[in-house]
């Protein structure tokens, strides 16, 4: 999640010590990442189980609740992002920010190990204001390793992107055979063990930092006039401010969350939009780009981020997940996503650049209309599995999920890679960080969508076989529909954005 454009450079890059070609201080961010995506994966498949075993005494009524709570978590966490952004760059610098930011996190993963409601949602807004502090900024430092110039930049990216995924991919593995299979059962996971397991992981990448800063050399270190104690008080108890505020926003509910989330993205919009009216008409059709693909982008993470919600839901009842004596964990679909990006992002950008090579390498808006499509072939495959491919034990064959994910995985690779790119190109010259405010700020209301959704998907006694069916197919005919309208209206989208690619 880097929001952040890095400046034009006028001090020279340290020169660092090389390990397999790149600069040592990659490799200490490469763990300090894996560790923070362990910690932040690790908890994702179990939140809505936990939320209905803890506080709903196992109802399936409970389902709905746990699947806004999850939402708007996920909301607010795109939404921290911003400010986080704000406070590494004004107040704290690179550095502390990423260590104080840790701190919080690991401390609100331990707090919603507490089986108590209100400590739970305090638990959550305190990781939600850790991350803020932390994963936008970690991205920023792995920039500044190279000089723009450098041609390793690009595959110092991807190694350290390998790291994000590599914490995802194990994160669900090892949590979920600790609460299933060591210290609980399929049938009563011991859920805290998952919180607890996820702290530690936070623990881990923030001592790792801690003692592997050193090696940047100085860079991401606080201004001379800001590298004293009190930035990091005065950052310290402003996040101990923000807690309630976000604890008040996850008790409110989505609905509420929503309509805040809605009138923040107008109002930046409407920034946006008069600064591109100042600066001419391209600058005002870039920007008119930029805001339809983001309310595209709304919907595909609508849809999408059921993973941690509802298919957690279907996953858990719904799918046939038994191998003889083996009985395959829940959490384990979480890592499925993981797989298929690293096994699948070296072939999609592979197809881009033959298709270059033909002069069909489809525009910005037509990719995002492919991502829309393969979502929506996602949904149109648990629409056939839930009408078609129900046994005799009302559940859905185990590779229909697993396929799920894979497709969507590719829907993904579609759209995810180029929104950051794509808004340093289109946002007003002097609103490029508004830009990637709205970038984020889409996604999250996109996320508590998905929440909301996935709450009618389950209904108000618990997701079954229809109630899954039925939402599903809404799922599908809204992302089909948004697709085709995106990869339709794309050349009209393409000229609005005056050469951009």
């Amino acid at each position: 999640m880097n929001h952040k454009v890095d400046p034009p450079r006028t001090a020279a890059i340290p020169e660092f010590r090389q390990i397999l070609g790149h600069p040592a201080p990659l490799w200490m961010l490469f763990m300090s990442e894996f560790w923070e995506r362990f910690a932040f994966y690790g908890i994702r498949w179990a939140l809505v189980l936990y939320i209905v075993a803890q506080f709903h005494g196992g109802s399936p009524t409970g389902q709905a609740d746990a699947n806004r709570i999850y939402g708007s978590y996920l909301a607010l966490v795109y939404a921290g992002a911003i400010l986080g952004g704000y406070v590494a760059d004004k107040v704290l610098g690179y550095q502390r920010s990423i260590l104080t930011g840790a701190v919080f996190m690991a401390g609100g993963l331990f707090l919603i190990s507490l089986p108590d409601p209100t400590i739970f949602k305090l638990g959550l807004a305190t990781v939600i204001v850790g991350n803020g502090m932390f994963k936008p900024i970690i991205s920023t430092i792995v920039g500044k390793l190279y000089a723009p110039s450098d041609e390793r930049r690009d595959s110092g990216f991807t190694v350290f992107y390998m790291g994000i995924n590599a914490g995802a991919l194990v994160a669900p593995l090892v949590t979920g055979w600790l609460a299933q299979s060591v210290f609980g059962t399929d049938a009563a996971p011991a859920y805290k063990i998952v919180f607890i397991a996820s702290g530690v992981g936070m623990l881990v990448s923030l001592v790792w930092f801690y003692i592997g800063r050193t090696a940047l050399k100085g860079i991401g270190a606080p201004m001379p006039d800001k590298s004293g104690p009190q930035p990091i008080l005065y950052v310290a108890l402003g996040a101990l401010v923000m807690i309630p505020v976000i604890y008040f926003l996850l008790a409110v509910g989505a609905q509420v969350l929503q309509s805040v989330l809605s009138v923040m993205f107008l109002v930046l919009a409407v920034m946006l939009v008069v600064e591109g009216v100042r600066d001419g008409k391209a600058a005002r059709d870039k920007v008119i780009a930029m805001m339809i693909i983001f309310t595209f982008n709304i919907l595909f993470w609508m849809f999408f981020e059921q993973a941690g919600s509802s298919f957690t839901f279907l996953a858990d009842q719904i799918v046939n997940r038994t191998f003889g004596t083996f009985i395959f964990p829940t959490a384990w679909f979480q890592s499925v996503n993981s797989v298929a990006i690293v096994v699948l992002a070296p072939v999609v950008a592979w197809v881009w650049v033959r298709l270059a090579r033909w002069n069909a390498n489809p525009s910005i808006p037509r990719k995002f209309g492919l991502g829309l499509l393969f979502n929506s072939l996602a949904f149109l495959l648990l629409m056939f599995a839930l009408s078609s491919l129900v046994g005799s034990d009302n559940k859905i064959p185990f590779w229909t999920l697993t396929a799920v994910y894979i497709i969507q995985s590719v829907g993904e690779l579609c759209l995810s890679p180029i929104g950051l790119s794509m808004v340093t190109k289109l946002a007003p010259v002097r609103l490029v960080g508004l830009g990637m405010g709205g970038w984020f700020l889409s996604t999250g209301i996109g996320d508590n969508l998905s929440g909301i959704f996935a709450s009618s998907v389950s209904g108000a006694g618990g997701m079954t076989t229809a109630s899954a069916l039925s939402g599903y197919t809404f799922g599908f005919w809204a992302l089909l529909a948004a697709g085709l309208l995106l990869f339709l209206a794309g050349p009209l989208v393409t000229k609005l954005m005056h050469g951009v690619k």
